[in-house]
């Protein structure tokens, strides 16, 4: 009974183990690979639980997130034969898991030296048709696309798919940093000069363009005040003679005339006023005397 019971105990344990080396669990952020005497027969790329041959089959989990990695920094050299440092990172992923373990035997390792490998050259053939001023104010933009480019072509062979490259420095080695700095720095100044000088050249012309319009506009104000001004007078004068058209009104306006311009001769205190008696002041008053004689006798 008891070497029975063993026999039973044990053909148990021995099915549990089976039924647990047949079971395989793939969770939302991996791949499963299904291996048959170490050649992948099956990929499993969605959450949940499937079943395997117990011990012939064996599984193996790619990563199935991005995933980042940095490169170290190296030595470039541009068009114009100058040294850059170029230090730069990656995040890539897995696209095709049964080509990625075909190529690179399921490694991690190896797939980042293979994008090392393809970054290096992608990014020394770029900046080898840059020079230098090119590459440094170009940065991220176009040397980022030309990289991204040359790499995920490269890379898609290998079942890897590049997400994003990205320059974190890409400079110039200490020892020609400042020379090559300052000349840059000469050379916006000189274009900057320029630019200052086509501005001031401009602006002058725009000012004296605009002085001269305001000239125009200025005489042709002038012109029109004068033509108005003669006519107002014109009209005055032709107002004037219908008014004092006639002999008796003509004297009187003469009179009226003279009293303001001796009024305004007797302004201020302690003035006198001489006349000559052919003065047509002196004879308004010597016409009055004469007047009141005849209206005395």
């Amino acid at each position: 009974m008891n070497k029975k019971r063993a026999i039973i105990i044990l053909a148990g344990a021995a099915v549990l183990l089976a039924a647990g080396m047949s079971v395989t669990v793939t969770r939302q952020n991996e791949y499963k690979l299904i291996r048959q005497f170490g050649k992948v027969q099956r990929v499993i790329d969605k959450p949940g639980i499937s079943l395997k041959i117990p011990f012939v089959e064996s599984t193996a989990t790619l990563p199935k997130q991005t995933l980042l990695y940095d490169l170290a920094p190296s030595d470039v050299i541009t068009r114009d034969k100058k040294t850059m440092i170029t230090d730069s990172y990656v995040i890539w992923k897995i696209s095709d898991p049964l080509k990625f373990a075909q190529t690179l035997n399921s490694s991690i390792e190896n797939g980042e030296s293979r994008i090392n490998t393809a970054i290096y050259n992608a990014t020394k053939n770029a900046i080898s048709s840059m020079s230098q001023d090119e590459v440094i104010t170009s940065r991220d933009g176009e040397l980022s696309e030309l990289v991204m480019k040359a790499v995920d072509q490269n890379m898609a062979q290998y079942g890897v798919s590049i997400m994003l490259f990205e320059t974190k420095q890409l400079d110039l080695p200490d020892d020609n940093k400042e020379a090559v700095y300052e000349r840059m720095i000469s050379e916006r100044d000189n274009i900057a000069a320029t630019y200052t000088a086509e501005g001031s050249s401009e602006a002058k012309v725009i000012r004296n363009t605009t002085d001269k319009e305001v000239a125009i506009q200025i005489s042709d104000a002038r012109k029109q005040a004068e033509i108005l001004e003669a006519e107002g007078e014109q009209e005055y004068m032709k107002i004037l003679a219908e008014a004092y058209g006639e002999e008796g009104r003509t004297e009187f306006y003469s009179f009226v005339r003279s009293l303001d311009a001796l009024k305004n001769s007797m302004k201020g205190e302690n003035k006198t006023v001489i006349l000559s008696a052919d003065s047509p002041i002196a004879q308004i008053f010597q016409g009055a005397e004469t007047e009141q004689s005849v209206l005395g006798e």
